[in-house]
């Protein structure tokens, strides 16, 4: 799979110096030298009372969420890290809605600051729908690296790729 997959929103000067980077087998040592350690949330309490302590800081107001789990069935190929989903239910003659969040699974081992970049993200389209300027903005509001750690996640994705996982 080409970089181009993970980084097309970015300048053919940046693709060109990731791709370089993992050519030159590189790659691993930058991000372990940033990252070095993976998270330790593999179970789904644990992701869901990460998310939980994240949306209680920073949106009190939003609707709350009703679950958050690893899923086998996202696939980042199909550019998707994350789902954020609304699912509405009848209950009696009353209609129930729930905000679920599902994180792709080969995210149970990447460092912390990954996760919660991903989390951040299907966090805000509890507020914000669209990948617009007030979404980034949320996001930059919950997690002021927000750009640099998903841009360092692309590069994790590009070079597992073409080595594999990382982090185990």
């Amino acid at each position: 799979m080409s970089t181009k997959n993970y980084l097309s929103g970015y300048s053919s000067h940046v693709q060109q110096q990731v791709q370089a980077l993992i050519a030159s087998e590189k790659s691993a040592q930058w991000l372990l030298n940033k990252y070095p350690v993976a998270h330790g949330l593999g179970g789904a309490s644990g992701l869901y009372d990460y998310a939980l302590e994240i949306k209680n800081t920073f949106m009190r107001s939003s609707p709350p969420i009703s679950k958050v789990i690893y899923d086998d069935k996202i696939h980042v190929i199909n550019n998707a890290l994350g789902l954020h989903t609304y699912v509405s239910r009848m209950q009696g003659n009353k209609l129930k809605a729930k905000n679920e969040i599902r994180i792709a699974s080969l995210f149970r081992q990447v460092p912390e600051p990954l996760l919660r970049m991903i989390l951040v993200h299907e966090l805000a389209h509890l507020k914000e729908k669209a990948h617009d300027k007030a979404f980034y903005k949320l996001c930059c509001y919950m997690e002021p690296d927000y750009h640099q750690l998903e841009f360092d996640l692309r590069l994790y994705l590009s070079h597992r790729d073409h080595f594999g996982e990382l982090w185990l």
